[in-house]
């Protein structure tokens, strides 16, 4: 469209100069070039394969996919950002690994790309982009070093991210006549009267294995309970009155479910409610297509959506995916262009209704979205409250994520006291946290 627009521009003018001496767009310098990109295999990304030939219809450049499975991903990862000269000009990572590798110094500060006047599209609107999405998945340096703040850069853009969401079986609440929870004190009463309401059925399904299953959960509830793993000088406070009200929310909620439920991990979780052995299901976004999927699902048609209940306060996971470009990359500005062009207004519409996750909040107010995708409104409302800050994106984190995770197991399994439980937690996340340096200002 683009080349028509010039030569017709440069006929009518009646001049003899090319039509890209006339207007050169911004794709031109780099068409033909071929980037190898590493995605993972996941749902947001299945649909991304299917919007990428009209990237390149566009713009002339090619895409050649590396997708694994995001563990296997994050191996590759670790080897290609480590070489000279990395394989990959773009890559997707999940929010895990952002501290690690801007803190090894492997992806790219972004600022200087959109301040290329070449390359940035004016019509952007960065502040469209879902707020707790980009400061989770993107941004570095600014508060606690990995929020936003006067000290932040933005190294990624949240490209298959999720929030938390509250699914529940409409026919069962209408059959009892059961209100939708608002707060925490409905839900937990809800989840306990459904047992008793419908014999064999559980409450809300739920993560709750050893390790990082039942932290992540533990997680889900400690941030609309007021809670956090840290307070502003990095001492560690899991074990306060919110850390004991969240480890008391998770053991009801296991208490009250499916049999099995102190073994689930996402996928047996998932696999409940899709089965229809569960009432509610408290956790990521992206299940939306596998509930509406006749394939997968027994509930089909039988699921409505709302936020995720409040505590003392709003506060929605953030997590997922975001993409961003390798300091060793060979085609760093066509990567740019790709990168801007996936997470655009118009590239987050197409994946959107391909069936991902969109990054925005135009994509999920879009008439034509949410005429395919119902959901897509709730989950809008949702992310209005996605809390960037639920855990800590710090390098040392996966050792307490660990531990924490095992430590909640024995409580959900072994009866083993929260109070001590989460002392205990404390005491050794105190001591990785001296070990990393934390405390050498104090």
């Amino acid at each position: 469209m683009l080349r028509l627009l010039k030569t017709a521009l440069a006929a009518t003018a009646g001049l003899t100069i090319s039509a890209g001496a006339l207007m050169a767009g911004p794709y031109d310098d780099y068409a033909g070039t071929t980037l190898v990109v590493n995605f993972p295999a996941h749902p947001h990304y299945n649909a991304v394969m299917q919007i990428l030939p009209e990237f390149t219809k566009e713009t002339g450049i090619e895409v050649e996919v590396d997708q694994l499975p995001y563990l296997k991903m994050r191996e590759r990862q670790t080897l290609e950002l480590g070489q000279d000269e990395g394989e990959y000009d773009l890559i997707a990572y999940v929010v895990f690994s952002k501290a690690d590798y801007v803190y090894a110094d492997q992806l790219e500060n972004l600022a200087r790309y959109f301040m290329n006047p070449k390359l940035a599209d004016p019509n952007y609107d960065a502040d469209d982009l879902i707020d707790g999405y980009v400061y989770n998945i993107g941004f570095a340096g600014g508060n606690k070093g990995y929020l936003e703040g006067k000290t932040g850069s933005l190294f990624g853009i949240p490209y298959g991210s999720e929030t938390s969401i509250l699914g529940y079986r409409k026919d069962i609440f209408e059959k009892h006549g059961l209100e939708v929870p608002e707060t925490y004190d409905e839900l937990l009463e809800i989840a306990c009267k459904i047992p008793e309401l419908e014999p064999g059925m559980g409450g809300l399904s739920s993560r709750a294995a050893s390790g990082h299953h039942a932290s992540h959960a533990f997680l889900l509830h400690l941030a609309p309970l007021g809670g956090r793993i840290f307070d502003d000088q990095w001492n560690p406070i899991v074990n306060n009155e919110a850390g004991l009200a969240a480890a008391n929310a998770l053991k009801t909620i296991v208490d009250c479910g499916p049999e099995g439920a102190a073994s689930f991990g996402f996928g047996e979780a998932l696999g409940s409610f899709l089965n229809g052995d569960t009432a509610m299901f408290l956790d990521t976004t992206v299940v939306a297509g596998q509930i509406d999927d006749p394939a997968k699902s027994k509930v089909v048609g039988k699921v409505g959506w709302a936020l995720h209940p409040m505590g003392v306060r709003r506060g929605s996971q953030t997590g997922g995916f975001g993409i961003g470009i390798p300091k060793n990359a060979e085609n760093k500005e066509a990567a740019f262009l790709l990168m801007q062009w996936l997470t655009s207004k118009t590239g987050d519409k197409l994946v959107a209704l391909a069936g991902g996750n969109p990054s925005r909040f135009s994509t999920h107010a879009d008439p034509e979205v949410n005429a395919k995708f119902p959901h897509m409104a709730t989950f809008g409302e949702a992310l209005k409250h996605a809390d960037p800050d639920w855990r800590p994106i710090i390098p040392v984190w996966g050792k307490i994520n660990a531990d924490l995770g095992t430590t909640l197991s024995k409580v959900l399994t072994e009866d083993l006291d929260i109070q001590e439980a989460l002392d205990g937690v404390a005491d050794r996340t105190r001591a990785l946290m001296d070990e990393a340096g934390y405390y050498t200002w104090n």
